[in-house]
């Protein structure tokens, strides 16, 4: 369980692929702090940690995380937003993520505004998500509310501090991004089709 308040950057230094998976390498400033069997969540992805060295950790995509996300796209080189898993005797400061990430976006639209930026996205509603306006939505990880909600698509305004501290700031038209939707408005769409 997670809380979308991604705690630091991290780099991609090695990508391994072994029959279907993709073990992905990382460095970061909290990778000698994990633990091997650590759940970590890598762009809104909960990945394991399977192995570690000094400053970087290791985790493996397997085919199923790769059809559905955006992971497989990552390159050498990439940034990805890092959050450890959510203790239980903390502030609940972003809102509940599980690090199931239900489908991809594309960027449609980006405009840097007095202060802040915008974000546009559409996504295949087909798979029966939606998204409500002030709902929550998890962007590669990141907890954000939902503004400009339409039937296949939303946007969200980013204050300075969340674009300089995630990978927000690499993120242009055409740049696809992993959606997890709210939980609890999954469980109410998916009573609505009973």
């Amino acid at each position: 369980m997670f809380t979308g308040i991604i705690e630091t950057l991290g780099k991609v230094a090695e990508l391994k692929q072994e029959q279907g998976n993709l073990h992905i390498t990382v460095e970061s400033d909290i990778s000698a702090e994990l633990k091997i069997d650590q759940s970590v969540a890598h762009n809104g992805v909960c990945l394991t940690v399977v192995g570690l060295n000094n400053n970087q950790h290791t985790v493996t995509a397997i085919e199923e995380t790769l059809n559905k996300t955006s992971v497989g796209h990552l390159k050498v080189g990439d940034l990805v937003n890092l959050e450890r898993c959510m203790q239980m005797n903390a502030r609940l400061d972003g809102h509940i993520v599980q690090g199931h990430v239900d489908q991809t976006a594309t960027c449609t639209a980006y405009k840097e505004l007095d202060g802040s930026w915008e974000y546009t996205f559409t996504y295949d509603a087909t798979k029966g998500n939606v998204t409500v306006e002030k709902g929550s939505i998890c962007i590669n990880g990141i907890s954000l509310t939902v503004v400009n909600s339409t039937d296949n698509g939303f946007s969200v305004a980013i204050i300075p501090y969340t674009y300089e501290h995630t990978n927000l700031q690499h993120v242009r038209e055409g740049s696809v991004v992993n959606l997890e939707f709210d939980i609890i408005g999954k469980y109410v769409a998916r009573l609505m089709q009973r």
